[in-house]
């Protein structure tokens, strides 16, 4: 097991930070500001501002499907980008599976979301590595990992924001080596944040792609309501109801109807996509980790977590999301840590997979911004 906090890990030296912006949408090629409540400077950002980031494409939308075939992003690289390698990473004695690419640059550490894996950023890794050493890892329970059913090591909450945080920092010690730059998808977003704030030395900068708001937890529900959920919840955990709703849900037609909810350009789900997010869900323990974590109404929110980072945080959002809505987002752009709200029209709730070509310069610009 990796020791957390490893003195090998050097600690970056300070230096002035960028101007925050406020909000803005990436469109077109540029970004251009949105409305958002006056509120007084960050005293660790200065004075707020706005800054220019380019991007290399325009919109979804204004690209046009003729343009944007569901496997462009993936097939114009591959003749030319770095090698996909995938391992296996032993943690606390569970097998934990990693891609990689690149040699050198910065490090970068993908996160998938829940129900995802590894494989959900296949249109970022190879491009990202021209230039940096990138990671992509199943979170223990998820994808090709191994998924220990938490009755069975005699704990009540196995899958937890902190489990996976520890995982994270651990993997960060043992395998990167290295100080990273997080980069999150949904509740990969909590995780980061969580990998911060534990371990603080480790993580260079976040970017928060549509972080989950965690509008199940148990504090957003109504007092009259709480009793009920903790009954349905153990309904799932406890009777067979919960397998057979999993199996209902692990099938390619729900699992097809599922993406086309939230990508909002729906010719992006694929076979491929959905074969990449079913697959895992078929294999021992799978049943298990889903109602764990579904039953998981507890732990850190965001906005918890946001004020406790001491790292640079860029927050981007695919406007068109109908699980995360972009409106309750806007407000993580009130956090002084945060120094970007990026919105990224016509997308929904996995921009990494559904628009890399607006994700993918906004990861490298970010990067390049903190990077001596």
């Amino acid at each position: 097991m990796a020791s957390l906090g490893s003195p090998s890990l050097p600690v970056s030296n300070s230096r002035p930070r960028p101007r925050r912006n406020r909000g803005a949408s990436l469109d077109s090629g540029r970004m251009k500001a949105i409305s958002m409540p006056k509120r007084l400077p960050s005293p660790r950002f200065g004075p707020i501002g706005y800054r220019h980031i380019r991007c290399l494409t325009d919109s979804p939308k204004e690209i046009g499907a003729a343009k944007r075939p569901s496997d462009l992003v993936v097939a114009a690289a591959t003749a030319q980008e770095p090698e996909v390698r995938t391992g296996m990473w032993n943690w606390r004695g569970y097998r934990v599976r990693y891609q990689s690419a690149g040699d050198t640059g910065p490090s970068l550490v993908l996160i998938h979301g829940f129900g995802a894996n590894s494989d959900h950023w296949r249109k970022n890794i190879s491009v990202l590595a021209k230039s940096n050493r990138v990671y992509s890892i199943d979170l223990i329970g998820y994808g090709y990992s191994d998924k220990p059913n938490p009755r069975e090591i005699g704990v009540n909450s196995f899958y937890t924001f902190e489990t996976w945080a520890d995982q994270l920092n651990d993997f960060c010690s043992d395998v990167v080596k290295d100080q990273a730059f997080l980069i999150c998808n949904s509740i990969g977003g909590v995780v980061g944040l969580q990998a911060a704030v534990m371990q603080p030395q480790i993580c260079k900068g976040i970017i928060l792609l549509n972080i989950s708001l965690r509008l199940l937890h148990m504090t957003k529900q109504p007092w009259y309501g709480r009793p009920f959920i903790r009954s349905f919840q153990s309904l799932l955990r406890n009777t067979a109801v919960g397998k057979l709703f999993f199996k209902a849900v692990a099938t390619p037609e729900s699992v097809r109807s599922i993406l086309c909810q939230c990508y909002h350009d729906t010719s992006m789900v694929t076979d491929e996509l959905v074969q990449i997010i079913l697959q895992p869900g078929l294999e021992p323990g799978a049943a298990d980790v889903f109602l764990e974590f579904i039953c998981y109404s507890g732990g850190p929110l965001p906005e918890e977590l946001l004020p406790k980072v001491k790292c640079p945080v860029l927050v981007a959002w695919g406007d068109k999301d109908p699980w995360e809505p972009v409106e309750l987002g806007k407000l993580y752009a009130e956090f002084g840590v945060v120094e970007d709200f990026v919105i990224l029209p016509d997308v929904g709730h996995c921009p990494q997979d559904e628009a890399p070509d607006l994700v993918n310069p906004l990861i490298q610009s970010f990067v390049e911004r903190h990077t001596p």
